[in-house]
């Protein structure tokens, strides 16, 4: 997949484009349908107050929240891509900086982790999984993530499974 990175203020500068690549090859890994190469999305870092417009203008949610996904393709049509042939856009994904930031201190991890785990959350959401559906959706979506932030060194982000990496980060729900 290849990833369209922008970097906005307030984000500190830092290895961001290398940690969105390596969340992207991990959601690969556990969402195969993200693994064609056709593929592209846009990744926004951006501020508090930009997602909170984004949010109340496509979502009718008057408020900041850490990541917004914007997918472009049905999941029956990314299902279905062939691996040859033009670009396909599977959508736009915004991280909030102050909520990230927040959010990250509040659960004891880094930034990084945190945004690392954000990225793969809305990298799942573009290929149509939804914690919102069902309980067992949620825990459909919550076990890709575990196994992928796995790969990249990020314990549990839920802290309610047992797994050898531990329990560190927070909910991106």
């Amino acid at each position: 997949m290849d990833l369209e990175i922008d970097i906005e203020e307030p984000w500190p500068e830092g290895r961001w484009e290398a940690l969105a690549s390596s969340a992207a090859e991990a959601a690969a890994a556990v969402a195969p349908e993200l693994a064609n190469e056709r593929l592209s999305a846009s990744l926004l870092f951006t501020s508090d107050s930009e997602i909170h417009e984004l949010n109340r203008d496509w979502r009718q949610r008057d408020k900041p929240t850490n990541v917004l996904s914007f997918p472009m393709l049905e999941r029956e049509d990314l299902l279905d891509l062939e691996h040859v042939g033009p670009p396909e856009l599977l959508g736009d994904i915004a991280l909030a900086h102050e909520t990230c930031a927040r959010e990250a201190a509040e659960k004891g991890v880094s930034l990084e982790a945190h945004a690392t785990h954000l990225i793969v959350h809305g990298l799942l959401h573009l290929a149509g999984y939804d914690h919102e559906i069902s309980p067992e959706d949620a825990d459909a979506m919550e076990a890709l993530e575990i196994k992928a932030l796995a790969m990249c060194g990020i314990a549990d982000p839920y802290g309610d499974r047992d797994t050898e990496q531990g329990k560190q980060e927070g909910d991106a729900r």
